[in-house]
């Protein structure tokens, strides 16, 4: 049976073709006739290039042509790898080879520098500002792909603790079950609701434009293409029943923003990406009304692991209220939550342990990486390599990442990957990478370095990790120590040395 996603804005053509369903900025691009009518056309001219599960890259900054090309690799039976715009080059050209990309298209800043990777079997990076793309556009239109339930769809690169990017293989199974979790315990989207792409599209903001174009929902893209506080409160004022996913840095920095800014056109904000603090959690509530949902999910099992609803983030009355906006919720709709030992058995009310996670959200596996999908999906259940407990009601409360992952403004940021750049220095013996807690950003990434004399300056680490990863990943500080403080075994204690930074 198909279950191909692209249905979804096919059906949504043919039941709201008048809808709204594009727009940058206040600036209408297109109704779902339109949208419907256009991804038709590029998907014919993708599929007149590659055939059936090859691999289409996106390395583009949000922007309209995200959402057509989304829907367009679907609607032609395509594989389609969105790739976050910020990594270094050297590191989509890891990505590119690894996921056997056979086209990449790129928005206009970025392309420059991906039309000069070198990737074996890549035939062409298209620019979609560029009279390629809009070739593309002019061919015939093709009926939506018959595509299994079982089928790739899209491609997650993420990061593990070895610093190596995985790719996790998403079906058209696991995007359906999340569509649908999103209903059951996100939210509802009526008629002439919108949602701003201001988080990536890349990520999680681009998951949610499934539900809105499943619903007949307006996709708004910011004139800015990210998040600016002063511009998404001016889209406030024009477009009406906005959902927003973003970091929590984000909602900080919307609650923060000076001014008597008028927020009634907000609907919804979905955070998740990183921990919100109660406090802030409580400043936004006064100041956005109850308009709060939090999910905690991975690539994994992206955005549905976890949610905590508006009734939840509203019921003050409740006993354990304080403990229960601490926590990230309790499992969604259809999906099991276990915290287990490390022999998978699961622990008593309120111990620690492994947060284990499974149904149809979890992924297939990593891409041509079977000795990591085993490990992670050992036992038939995803092991997320993050510490919490769960309550009596079955809420969820994260402890800690035992992958020592660093989210920083929303973005995950895996200390191996940075620690090896730096031991690339020949002054340097040891580097051990922490993250450090910010009231901006969430975390920001510290390196404990060791030298073998003097030991260099700043700056010229800081131009050793911008020629190798991207800048988002770059240490804020350098510590100098004699040391790395380690156990019996020779395993460095980050631990302590988060305890030096606080």
């Amino acid at each position: 049976m198909s279950i191909n996603i692209a249905h979804l804005l096919a059906r949504a053509a043919r039941l709201h073709p008048q809808r709204p369903a594009l727009a940058r900025g206040v600036r209408l691009l297109a109704n779902y006739a339109e949208l419907g009518a256009r991804v038709a056309r590029l998907a014919g001219g993708l599929a007149a290039r590659l055939q059936p599960n090859d691999r289409v890259a996106l390395v583009m900054k949000n922007c309209p042509a995200y959402l057509e090309l989304m829907f367009a690799c679907w609607h032609a039976g395509l594989v389609v790898v969105p790739i976050n715009a910020k990594l270094h080059p050297k590191e989509l050209e890891f990505i590119l080879a690894d996921c056997g990309a056979r086209l990449c298209f790129a928005s206009g800043d970025l392309y420059p520098a991906l039309a000069e990777l070198a990737v074996a079997g890549m035939e062409q990076v298209v620019d979609v500002d560029g009279p390629a793309y809009a070739q593309l556009g002019d061919a015939a239109p093709i009926s939506v792909a018959a595509s299994g339930a079982d089928d790739a769809a899209w491609l997650f690169y993420t990061s593990g603790t070895t610093g190596r990017p995985k790719g996790v293989t998403l079906t058209m199974r696991n995007l359906m079950a999340a569509l649908l979790n999103y209903f059951s315990d996100v939210d509802n989207i009526a008629p002439g609701d919108a949602i701003i792409h201001a988080a990536p599209m890349s990520h999680g903001s681009g998951f949610y434009m499934l539900p809105h174009v499943a619903h007949g929902g307006l996709n708004v893209v910011p004139e800015s293409g990210g998040f600016d506080p002063a511009e998404i409160y001016e889209l406030l004022q024009v477009h009406r029943g906005v959902t927003m996913f973003a970091a929590p840095t984000m909602v900080k920095r919307l609650v923060d923003h000076p001014g008597a800014a008028d927020s009634s056109g907000l609907k919804t904000i979905v955070y998740g990406g990183g921990p919100m603090y109660v406090a802030d959690c409580q400043a936004a509530l006064a100041r956005l009304g109850c308009k709060l949902v939090q999910i905690y999910g991975q690539g994994e099992s992206p955005m549905t692991i976890t949610c905590l609803d508006k009734a939840m983030h509203a019921d003050t009355a409740h006993p354990r209220y304080a403990q229960r906006l601490a926590s990230v919720g309790h499992a969604f709709t259809g999906v099991e939550v276990r915290v287990a030992d490390a022999d998978d058995n699961p622990l008593p009310t309120g111990e620690i342990g492994e947060i284990l996670v499974r149904g149809d959200t979890v992924m297939a596996g990593y891409w041509n990486n079977p000795a990591a999908s085993a490990e992670t999906l050992r036992n038939g259940w995803l092991h997320t390599g993050d510490v919490g407990s769960l309550d009596e009601d079955g809420f969820l409360t994260l402890k800690d990442r035992s992958k020592d992952v660093i989210i920083s403004g929303g973005s995950n940021i895996y200390p191996r990957e940075v620690e090896e750049v730096l031991l690339r220095h020949p002054a340097l013996s040891e580097v051990s990478v922490v993250g450090q807690a910010d009231a901006e950003w969430g975390e920001i990434v510290v390196a404990f370095i060791v030298a073998r004399g003097a030991a260099p300056e700043s700056a010229e680490l800081d131009a050793l990790c911008l020629a190798n990863i991207a800048r988002f990943k770059r240490p804020k500080r350098y510590v100098v120590v004699d040391a790395l403080p380690k156990n019996n075994t020779g395993k460095v204690l980050k631990t302590q040395l988060r305890e030096l930074l606080a």
